[in-house]
């Protein structure tokens, strides 16, 4: 739709609304070949991405926050991940259970997700639900209740899941202990589920504070893809979203971590067979240019079971059962996390000093490029299958819009893979890869029975 035609559609939605109900056509942007999102922007501040796709008859709704545990203080961590429980619950129109309910009957599936950066909540729907889904997801960011009995039962359902997820859990621990010795000062190094201690203190009040700050327009990201009819709504958006108040957001604090200037260790003694690694060394933000290069390398390293890691600590030498590596996607310079899992009776040392060589020998000898083209083939491969659902390219927008500000950025990050080097690899692992800047966690076995269900783990990101 040209910009002409896309003005004279807002002026019809306009037409007869009160101006807090008005929306701004704010442009076009290409996402990939052949489609399209159209930005608005309502009078109170919200964003809402769209890009129509008629090829079935279902639409996936995604509400962002731009708020995540990286903007918790020391003694209230957890309530982004709480709010992501309290916000399935009652509000001044319905009761507890009536949400999931109703979009159930309709043929729908919704979830949520909390993390360091961001919370997300996501409908999948059949395109005549659209306007329910809507009007719970206006309802619930607007007249959620937030008294005691309501607070107070879903602080008891956190409580049991880090204790499930952390305390638990060998790899949640480990996970936690490591991003805790890794970030003193900024807020990455808060657990997003919470210490414990933090989540059975909240009260209302520190619930009602929060909800009325982060939980606003002017702080969210609306976003639709799938079948809709453009005009009708854009209508409905405004009536069930413009009349949401606008909130007074605080500045971030500047939380910088310091440069680390030496290695720090931490061990712990736990209930499990084989020893374990979990290693973070700092990485860039996902908007450095040198992030593309970190993801293309890890590739390299730990991609499958041609990984190098895998093939030399699994294949030849027998000494691991699961090597992993990741490059955090974070908005802040992040972590770029390894763990790895021994065979028998194989010991933490023995299981890091075979990685480091294994690193480097990558670091001093510039990849191969059948290595260099596999790395980027499998990920274009990874990166085109997520876009293949309307809630995957929701998912997309909606994570790319938060953390960078351009819902179309997945593309230019394909492009930039396409364009790495030997040369750029070798130069971002030497800079990243560098033993007096990692934290590393090890977990020895303490001689007692594991219990089996402790290995167990939640799918769910939040």
């Amino acid at each position: 739709m040209a910009t002409e035609p896309m003005a004279a559609l807002v002026n019809s939605v306009n037409r007869g609304r009160e101006p807090s109900r008005h929306f701004r056509y704010a442009g076009k942007e290409l996402f990939g070949p052949g489609a399209e999102i159209h930005r608005f922007a309502l009078a109170n501040g919200l964003t809402l991405l769209c890009e129509i796709d008629a090829s079935a008859p279902v639409v996936s709704l995604q509400t962002w926050m731009r708020v995540g545990s990286r903007l918790e203080q020391p003694g209230k961590t957890g309530i982004c991940h709480l709010f992501e429980h309290l916000m399935f619950g009652e509000t001044e129109e319905r009761a507890h259970g009536a949400f999931d309910r109703l979009l159930e009957e309709a043929g729908a599936d919704n979830n949520a997700a909390t993390f360091v950066d961001w919370t997300y909540y996501h409908q999948n729907l059949p395109k005549d639900a659209l306007e329910l889904g809507l009007t719970l997801e206006a309802s619930r960011l607007d007249k959620l209740v937030l008294r005691k009995p309501q607070v107070e039962s879903e602080k008891e359902v956190v409580a049991n899941e880090r204790r499930q997820r952390v305390d638990d859990s060998i790899d949640g621990l480990m996970n936690e202990e490591l991003f805790k010795a890794a970030f003193k000062v900024h807020g990455y190094g808060i657990p997003t589920i919470g210490f414990m201690e933090d989540i059975q203190g909240f009260t209302e009040e520190d619930c009602t504070a929060f909800y009325k700050t982060y939980y606003a327009p002017n702080n969210a990201t609306l976003v639709l893809v799938g079948d809709f009819e453009l005009e009708a709504t854009l209508g409905l958006v405004a009536d069930t979203f413009g009349l949401l108040a606008a909130s007074e957001l605080p500045p971030e604090a500047d939380r910088t971590e310091p440069p680390q200037a030496e290695e720090r260790r931490v061990v712990l003694e736990k209930p499990t067979e084989t020893f374990k690694v979990a290693i973070g060394y700092k990485c860039p933000a996902i908007a450095h240019p040198d992030h593309p290069v970190l993801v293309v390398a890890n590739e390299i390293l730990f991609g499958g079971r041609a990984g190098r890691v895998h093939k030399q600590l699994v294949k030849t030498m027998e000494i691991a059962t699961e090597v992993q590596g990741h490059a955090g996607f974070f908005r802040d310079p992040g972590l770029y996390e390894i763990s790895i899992s021994g065979r028998d009776d194989v010991t933490s040392e023995a299981l890091t000093a075979a990685l480091d060589a294994v690193l480097e020998q990558f670091v001093a000898e510039p990849v191969s490029e059948k290595e260099l083209e596999r790395a980027k083939a499998r990920l274009e491969l990874e990166t085109v299958q997520s876009l293949e659902t309307v809630s995957g390219r929701a998912e997309t927008m909606g994570f790319y819009e938060t953390l960078l500000g351009d819902p179309t950025a997945l593309f230019g990050r394909l492009d930039a893979y396409r364009k790495v080097t030997a040369a750029d690899v070798q130069r971002v692992a030497r800079a990243v890869l560098a033993k007096n800047g990692r934290t590393i966690v090890e977990v020895h076995p303490d001689g007692s029975e594991p219990d089996d269900d402790d290995a167990e783990e939640d799918e769910d990101e939040s």
